[in-house]
């Protein structure tokens, strides 16, 4: 079995991967000590910048080891693409300003207060992955995947995390909060690239 490294501390990332994986006899693991390591700042203006960023960096802790490193978020087509590279801070007063991540409860009640009103066929949106892959701080390779959808008026389903739980997906008629890991492995953004990670580092052993 093939292990492959993650730079994230986030738990519902690595259930999301660890679904995404699961088919494919590879084995995902955080890099050990993640939290030790000085924080890399997710100050790019796209979701690929960001991944690229954290990549090349936390991969300089593990020498020779292919590290991946996500950015994701939704953008919502109302709000102008919003909550977009800021989704895990979009509760801050000033999301790019913020260092830290908001509350998941505090950012999903930001967007549907900024949604109110809006009418159910103006509620699209899509969810965005890049992931970046790195060895000892080379870039090696980014991989994009999306996932379009719906944005509920309320929240739905005790799975997942971030926006899952508002994000409907019509092909299967349930939110991203509502499948198990698996399930939404084969739906969502990230499932997505990470089956392109899959595919090139099989093209290239």
């Amino acid at each position: 079995m093939k292990k492959i490294l993650i730079a994230t501390s986030n738990p519902g990332k690595l259930r999301d991967f660890a679904g995404a994986a699961a088919a494919h006899d590879v084995e995902i693991t955080a890099i050990p000590n993640l939290a030790a390591l000085p924080v890399v700042l997710e100050d790019g203006l796209t979701f690929e910048e960001n991944a690229r960023k954290k990549a090349e960096q936390y991969s300089l802790a593990v020498p020779g080891e292919i590290v991946l490193a996500d950015d994701s978020g939704l953008e919502v087509d109302a709000l102008n693409g919003a909550p977009g590279v800021h989704s895990a801070r979009y509760a801050a007063d000033e999301p790019h300003q913020a260092d830290e991540n908001t509350d998941d409860d505090a950012n999903n009640a930001r967007v549907l207060r900024e949604l109110n009103g809006v009418p159910a066929e103006k509620r699209t949106g899509k969810f965005v992955c890049v992931i970046a892959a790195a060895r000892n701080g080379q870039m090696l390779a980014t991989f994009r995947g999306v996932a379009e959808g719906v944005i509920l008026d309320h929240l739905r389903g005790t799975g997942g995390f971030g926006y899952d739980p508002m994000f409907y997906f019509p092909g299967i008629r349930k939110t991203f909060a509502e499948l198990t890991p698996e399930e939404k492995a084969n739906y969502s953004h990230r499932g997505a690239a990470f089956r392109k990670f899959l595919a090139w580092i099989d093209a290239t052993r």
